[in-house]
């Protein structure tokens, strides 16, 4: 590593659940979290609209998750929930099929406000981190609008319609990237991926999470550039996904449901690929897409299997003198 080993500067490609869980794993893990040494790179793709507020689901649940706020039964949201406002905004003939809780609501009330007040996504974002007790940098990928659109056999639709309205039932046939050929990288996006001595993609979606990351220009080439140690974490374990529909978004788009499918999705943008123990019949082959592989648990579980990881793959850094 450029730096000390003591004090590596780590920057994670994340979105979703795993990605949120693998930042809070390195939180733990760096002696020094704060925004030097980690900064996480988070999906906007999936951000909405709901009740005149900007939604930003994947930046709020790894904000909440660092904070250790977020509730670890559901993956999202809040811990201590109520839906109050909700219920209300039922009655009053709202369409709630979007959950958002009372707490959760506050968040959507100060972004949507600071937005019109012509203020930035990344600014906003800090600031929130800030006042939560985030200390590392989460950084939204851009600024600008970025909307993944899921096509199906019934038509194209938003991606909170595909995942949350319809419960991602519908087999995806594309996707596409709504606005990324205009938008920019926002500000310390190519400057974390540039700068990291570990970079890391999670185990989140490649196509729903990953993807619209790498769709915004220059961020793709950024991770091309990297002098970081670059490593992809696995989010097919034994042929199935830890979480989401990972599985069937691969199986839909025609590539093997398997961590060797996701290491062809990824070859020649990582070095490592870490899969998981029950993979471990994998490794030659993945080895032989021009990658090295680290096999591990790679399902976290709580907080100590989350740092667990991280140090894993800290120490994989290391021995490599990334």
């Amino acid at each position: 590593m450029s730096t000390s080993l003591d004090t590596p500067r780590v920057t994670l490609l994340a979105g979703g659940v795993g990605g949120a869980r693998l930042a809070h794993g390195f939180a733990r893990a760096l002696p020094d979290a704060g925004a030097r040494a980690l900064s996480v790179v988070v999906n906007v793709g999936d951000d909405t609209e709901r009740h005149g507020l900007t939604v930003s689901p994947d930046l709020d649940t790894v904000m909440y998750t660092l904070a250790e706020v977020n509730d670890e039964h559901r993956g999202w949201g809040l811990q201590g929930e109520t839906y109050a406002t909700l219920e209300q905004l039922a009655r009053l003939g709202e369409d709630t099929w979007f959950t958002l809780g009372d707490k959760d609501l506050a968040t959507h009330v100060v972004r949507t406000a600071r937005l019109r007040e012509g203020r930035r996504l990344s600014a906003v974002t800090a600031d929130l981190a800030a006042a939560l007790g985030v200390r590392a940098r989460l950084l939204p990928v851009t600024d600008d609008r970025l909307r993944t659109l899921v096509d199906t056999p019934s038509g194209r639709v938003a991606f909170q319609e595909y995942f949350v309205r319809r419960r991602h039932a519908d087999a995806v046939l594309g996707l596409t990237f709504d606005g990324a050929e205009s938008a920019r990288p926002a500000p310390g996006v190519l400057e974390a991926v540039r700068d990291a001595d570990l970079l890391v993609v999670a185990p989140s979606n490649p196509f729903l999470s990953i993807e619209p990351l790498l769709a915004v220009p220059g961020v793709r080439e950024a991770v091309g550039a990297t002098a970081a140690r670059r490593v992809a974490v696995s989010p097919i374990v034994g042929g199935q996904a830890i979480k989401g529909p990972a599985a069937q978004v691969l199986e839909s788009l025609g590539h093997e449901v398997s961590a060797l499918g996701v290491a062809r999705l990824y070859a020649g943008l990582v070095d490592v690929m870490c899969i998981d123990d029950a993979d471990a019949h994998l490794a030659g082959p993945i080895r032989d897409l021009g990658m090295d592989v680290v096999v591990t648990a790679t399902i976290m579980g709580g907080a100590e299997g989350r740092a667990r990881l991280a140090r894993e793959l800290l120490a994989d850094a290391g021995r490599t003198g990334a």
